[in-house]
Order: structure tokens, then sequence, then C-alpha cells
């Protein structure tokens, strides 16, 4: 997985679930990338909301992840910044 010690998972303005990443964006998103962000998600996600990031990264390993991607599954949105 790539990040580091500034990688984490937290709430935003609007209580909204933010997933911050240091490092290069990868060009594939492994199993064990999903897997430890998974992780690190759950330590701040209910379990409704680790489901839906469980969804929206197994559509981000299929269709590939770059900037600007937007990923939306039942009402939660995941995009990918690159910055």
């Amino acid at each position: 997985m790539h990040g580091g010690p500034t990688t984490a998972v937290v709430r935003g303005p609007a209580g909204e679930s933010v997933v911050l990443l240091s490092g290069d964006l990868p060009e594939v998103l492994t199993v064990e990338a999903v897997d430890g962000l998974l992780d690190l998600a759950a330590a701040i996600l209910d379990t409704e909301e680790l489901a839906l990031f469980r969804t929206c990264l197994e559509t981000l390993r299929r269709n590939g992840m770059r900037a600007g991607r937007r990923i939306e599954v039942g009402g939660a949105v995941l995009t990918v910044y690159e910055g």
C-alpha cells in the first residue's frame, strides 16, 4: 500500500469520511493495498460506511485508479485527487 506515517482516515467538516494517503498515486490498486486501506478505514468508519468503501475500492480496482476518477456506489462518492 502506498502511504506512510501521514496516511489517515478522518472526518471532514461536513462529517464526510476523507482518506488521505501520502506518496504517489499507484497505477494499479492491488488486493494488498485495498486490504490495507480497509484496515486503516475500520478505525473510523462504521460497518455500513466500511462496506460502501470496500465496494468503491473494488470498483476502482476494476476501472483504474487515476486522478479525477469519481466513483459513486449507493450514495457514497469516492473521488481520487492528486496534488
